[in-house]
């Protein structure tokens, strides 16, 4: 008989817990529903599980603050609608701040078609093992314009931890990015700056890509400077078919038919495989069929950084990887050129015309080779010299 009133109260508590979750997403949907210019949303310290996806759209001049971090924590675990933990979506001037999303069902806050976005002191995390159930993207701005995002954090993402797509005037700084398939992904993007970052322990680090069949066609004008990219040789855990099951786990930084990308005094050390990779997307061996797409990367500058690496074998069973590492054994240089360039860049000699070479100069430890890939990586060697633009 004593047993019985132990089991009612527990029951009766859980039950009051679950309506105190349902009132808390009730409540929070409602002020974004039905937010004015200039409202500042106030989420309180605690952990607060919700099954449907926090929704803002069409809004301008509206803040989402919590309490700090680690102190106000949206926690989508158990997910049932929705395909984001936060999405917003066609509006102006967003500023989200000082909260953490848990373990949403798909990516964790996307915001697209907006016109600054602002992510100041906020983190994505899936807890547990990574696995490529997670969702893809921690934090998604898409198609925006004006995008910062500073003091942020990403865990766990299956695919890009702080990813920055088809979007203009980007400024990412410093936040963090570990166990992620991709720490840090510009992709398709214009005048993006990327600095005092630390990506780690994520199968690459930061990539920098261009992409067919997507809107904006063509990325540019972008700087990743004094971050700290380091051992980065987490096991890629990606969704098969995804893109980015094809970056080599122990990948530092890669660039992916990209142009007009200057990459300097970045602290790059110990990812085991490729600490820095320019490649065209012909070497994914993936099809093209979007006539508008250029596959070929040009215009990059990487100079000024630091290269380290303990001696070893690449990590992990990436066909490219195991070809460079029966080529160099340990020695594996740390600048990987897959040597395809663009035919109508280069003039009458086989040299690229003004303003769109590829330099790698005056880098600490620089070792770079040349993969030869348009002969199926028949002469595969060291290279130094064709990389200063000045010569």
């Amino acid at each position: 008989m004593k047993l019985i009133p132990i089991i009612f109260f527990a029951c009766a508590g859980c039950s009051f817990a679950a309506s105190a979750q349902k009132d808390f997403q009730k409540k929070y949907q409602s002020q974004l529903i039905l937010a004015e210019p200039g409202a500042v949303i106030e989420l309180p310290e605690g952990t607060f599980t919700l099954t449907n996806t926090l929704s803002l759209e069409g809004k301008k001049k509206i803040t989402i603050r919590g309490k700090g971090m680690d102190k106000t924590i949206l926690s989508f675990k158990g997910q049932t609608d929705g395909a984001e933990g936060i999405r917003i979506s066609d509006g102006s001037d967003i500023l989200l701040e000082g909260f953490t999303v848990q373990d949403a069902k798909g990516d964790a806050i996307k915001a697209m078609h907006v016109t600054g976005i602002r992510f100041h002191e906020v983190k994505a995390e899936w807890t547990g093992v990574p696995g490529p159930a997670n969702g893809g993207y921690g934090l998604y701005p898409v198609q925006c314009q004006g995008v910062v995002i500073d003091k942020c954090s990403s865990i766990g993402a299956s695919d890009a931890g702080i990813y920055v797509g088809q979007s203009q005037d980007i400024v990412v700084k410093h936040s963090t990015a570990f166990h992620n398939v991709a720490g840090i992904e510009i992709e398709n993007s214009l005048r993006a700056e990327v600095f005092e970052n630390e990506a780690y322990e994520n199968a690459g680090g930061v990539l920098v890509f261009d992409l067919p069949d997507l809107v904006l066609k063509k990325g540019g004008q972008v700087k990743v400077h004094h971050n700290k990219i380091h051992d980065n040789n987490y096991v890629n855990f990606a969704p098969k078919g995804n893109i980015v099951a094809s970056v080599p786990s122990g990948t530092g930084l890669l660039i992916l038919a990209s142009k007009e990308v200057e990459i300097y005094e970045n602290d790059i050390l110990n990812n085991q495989s490729v600490s820095t990779g320019i490649i065209s997307y012909f070497t994914t061996g993936k099809t093209i069929k979007d006539q508008a797409y250029d596959p070929f990367p040009s215009a990059i500058s990487i100079h000024d950084n630091r290269y380290e690496r303990k001696p070893g074998l690449p990590v992990g069973g990436d066909p490219l990887g195991l070809m460079v590492g029966k080529k160099f054994g340990g020695n594996t240089p740390h600048i990987l050129y897959d040597g395809i360039k663009n035919p109508s860049l280069l003039d009458a000699s086989g040299n690229w015309i003004a303003g769109q070479c590829i330099a790698i100069v005056n880098n600490k430890n620089q070792s770079i080779v040349n993969l030869d890939a348009a002969n199926n990586f028949k002469n595969m060697a060291l290279v130094e010299e064709g990389f200063n633009c000045n010569k």
